[in-house]
């Protein structure tokens, strides 16, 4: 079983059951529950890493970057865990098409949850390596995109934990302000290789834009696995 230091967390108090052909079946019922809390705190604690790496990268707060590995394993265990009882309960007998639906989005979620944990602390990571270095007049325009991101990953937990369509479909259409500014800022990196200096800074902020688009695009996939849960269809 994984931590329940999360507990304290609000995960939501929606019904996830009404989206599932459970048939009256309370173990199953019981047991969709427990999926439902393991996946939303497990968000959570995807949102605590991203918050802790946007610190360590924009307020140069090293400790922050060092709470980030923990959290990353508790992560890990949430993730390993829900696949886990999604696996088993799409393995009963009884499980219809509609419980099976609901429970491979589940699990297809919560990989998209890990990646992003991972980026996370990637992140730190990258921190960690740009901490000697003067900050790069780019990182204002940086900081913006991860907050960006951060709020298509706040928005995509929202569209989860209601079930919400419409909030999931919002996320797709957030993703191209972050596309935009991965290739405004890539190209001015580029463009500035030739300035005297060590390169590595920036080719660590080229690795930085690279993480926080693809924890974007992570987010987008949510959002859509919330509309295939809710209608059957993709995006």
């Amino acid at each position: 079983m994984v931590s329940q230091q999360t507990n304290d967390l609000d995960v939501g108090t929606v019904d996830w059951s009404a989206h599932s052909n459970v048939g009256g079946d309370r173990t199953f019922e019981r047991s969709l529950k427990r999926l439902e809390q393991d996946v939303l705190r497990m968000g959570a604690l995807v949102e605590q890493s991203f918050r802790l790496s946007h610190e360590a990268l924009f307020a140069r707060n090293l400790a922050a970057a060092k709470h980030i590995k923990p959290l990353d394993e508790e992560i890990d265990r949430y993730y390993r865990q829900i696949e886990s009882d999604c696996a088993m309960l799409m393995s009963l007998q009884a499980t219809l098409a509609e419980d099976v639906r609901l429970l491979s989005a589940l699990m297809q979620l919560v990989r998209d949850l890990e990646r992003i944990g991972d980026y996370a602390e990637d992140l730190a990571e990258l921190a960690l390596k740009l901490f000697p270095y003067p900050p790069n007049p780019h990182m204002a325009e940086i900081e913006s995109m991860s907050n960006h991101s951060q709020v298509m990953l706040a928005v995509s937990l929202m569209a989860l934990a209601d079930l919400d369509v419409a909030t999931g479909r919002r996320v797709k259409q957030m993703d191209d302000t972050v596309d935009d500014a991965y290739d405004r800022i890539y190209g001015a990196l580029a463009q500035t290789r030739d300035v005297p200096g060590p390169i590595e800074p920036f080719l660590l902020l080229g690795l930085a834009i690279r993480h926080l688009e693809r924890m974007a695009d992570h987010a987008t996939n949510i959002g859509q696995r919330v509309t295939y849960i809710v209608t059957g269809h993709r995006g």
